[in-house]
């Protein structure tokens, strides 16, 4: 089969995007506003987004069939193209990042999304590991990036060091695959047997290369790093790093949860790690007074949410959490915006912080007001569809029992959602008031996340059905 180029585009054009900036490192600088890359680079951005949303329809094989180019790959494809627009839009803010180094740390957050476009189309374990590394180095890179601060620098070691045992792991169960189950290939695992009586090694092998998937997607009981990376890091550099690596796990594991059924013994693994994830994230979110540790155990309870359509093994199933991820990135990023822009000065915020909000930007507290509405799972947010989705496929997968702690977990989380509204709408701030400055790119952002958040409510069926669409494709 030959190579078609056509079915890389949206990949060349975040390829391009990297090479772009690139040359903008190896420029001469003299001062931080000389850097031209914070300009052209939400525009650069979505002409990938166009250029992904134009490939949707793609289909085919390349590289002797490790890389695979269907619905589900493309679908993903434009949530990383999308989730890139709205994050290269706000790390290009970042102020604590000095100017000389501004183009190398753009980059690294680009080279990240390429490699997330990568593993969304990866169908071989080692090819889905190397796009995996080519995601997280760039990311630890970037994360200790915070003019000198000793704890980016104590949060970029913890996610190298967790990053480093998780993807160990996940090499070392592809080992095992390959000496059980003789292939690589996810085409070729779907037809092989997955219970413990038959086939042991295969087994340990896929819960030990899941274990690299549960790190980047904050997955119990590899989430530990979260919440203190996020604190640790840059405001901005948290928001890529909580939303867009989500996509990227999620795709991979849509793909693999195609080779299990409800009844298997690594299906029940998962479930049990989802229940745990989800309780253990939203008890700890409730003792939070940072936003981002507790926008970091929100990130643990969400993967719990997303397991629950992963373990329901069916084209509806998988089709929720593919919509599911995309709902989520809309709802983080858009908690995120708010988060970057109510503290000038880079400081972290506390839920202290946004009272007052209302009077000082209005816009502000609503789009606060929207994405955590949603992430409670209220009408008629994106949220509640999800979530309902994600309910519906489980409890027909027979996981009763899954669904009824998940419920509960969301009315735990009901507490510390709406409590940013609280503060932002209720409480009126100690101080003199300090009303955030947003430009029009800003605002822009803003607005568009929150109506994206209000429309997929109320108009959840046709992003729903391309899902479930690309789910289907999975499926034998």
């Amino acid at each position: 089969m030959g190579f078609d180029i056509a079915l890389v585009l949206p990949e060349l054009a975040m390829l391009l995007v990297v090479a772009l900036l690139f040359a903008a490192t190896v420029m001469t600088r003299k001062d931080s506003e000389s850097f031209a890359g914070a300009g052209w680079l939400p525009l650069g951005a979505l002409v990938v987004l166009a250029v992904s949303l134009a490939s949707l329809h793609g289909k085919g094989e390349l590289f002797s069939g490790t890389y695979r180019v269907d619905m589900l790959s493309q679908f993903f494809k434009a949530a990383i193209a999308a989730g890139f627009v709205f994050t290269s839009m706000i790390v290009r803010r970042n102020k604590l990042v000095p100017g000389n180094d501004r183009p190398d740390y753009l980059m690294l957050l680009a080279i990240s999304a390429w490699g997330l476009m990568l593993m969304a189309s990866a169908v071989d374990l080692i090819t889905i590991y190397v796009a995996m590394e080519i995601s997280s180095y760039s990311l630890y890179a970037a994360i200790p990036l915070r003019a000198q601060d000793r704890h980016a620098a104590e949060a970029g070691i913890k996610y190298i060091m967790f990053g480093a045992l998780a993807t160990a792991l996940a090499l070392y169960g592809y080992s095992w695959i390959l000496a059980g189950q003789h292939t690589g290939l996810i085409m070729e695992l779907a037809g092989k047997e997955w219970s413990w009586a038959q086939s042991p090694m295969a087994c340990i092998g896929l819960l030990l290369f899941l274990c690299g998937l549960f790190f980047k997607l904050a997955l119990f009981p590899f989430h530990f790093w979260c919440p203190d990376v996020y604190q640790g890091t840059s405001n901005e550099t948290a928001a890529f790093a909580a939303t867009m690596p989500k996509l990227g796990a999620a795709a991979v594991l849509v793909r693999l949860a195609a080779l299990l059924t409800p009844d298997l013994e690594i299906t029940h693994v998962i479930a049990a790690f989802t229940a745990v994830s989800m309780t253990l994230g939203n008890l700890s979110a409730l003792t939070q007074k940072d936003l981002k540790r507790m926008l970091g155990y929100s990130s643990v309870a969400h993967a719990g949410y997303l397991g629950l359509g992963i373990v329901s093994g069916t084209a509806g199933g998988l089709g929720a959490a593919a919509f599911y991820a995309l709902v989520y990135l809309l709802m983080n990023l858009a908690c995120f915006w708010v988060v970057c822009q109510v503290t000038e000065d880079g400081k972290n915020p506390t839920y202290s912080s946004l009272n007052g909000l209302y009077k000082r930007s209005p816009m502000l507290a609503f789009v606060l007001a929207v994405a955590a509405f949603a992430l409670v799972g209220l009408p008629p947010t994106a949220g509640f569809m999800g979530k309902l989705f994600l309910l519906t496929s489980a409890w027909g997968a027979g996981y009763q029992w899954l669904v009824i702690v998940a419920v509960l977990n969301t009315a735990i989380a009901i507490y510390y959602y709406l409590s940013l509204v609280r503060h932002a709408y209720t409480e009126e701030a100690d101080e003199a008031e300090v009303r955030p400055t947003l430009g029009a790119g800003t605002k822009l952002a803003g607005a568009v996340m929150a109506v994206s958040i209000l429309l997929l409510g109320v108009m959840a069926s046709p992003v729903y059905r391309l899902a479930v669409q690309a789910g289907s494709g999975l499926l034998p």
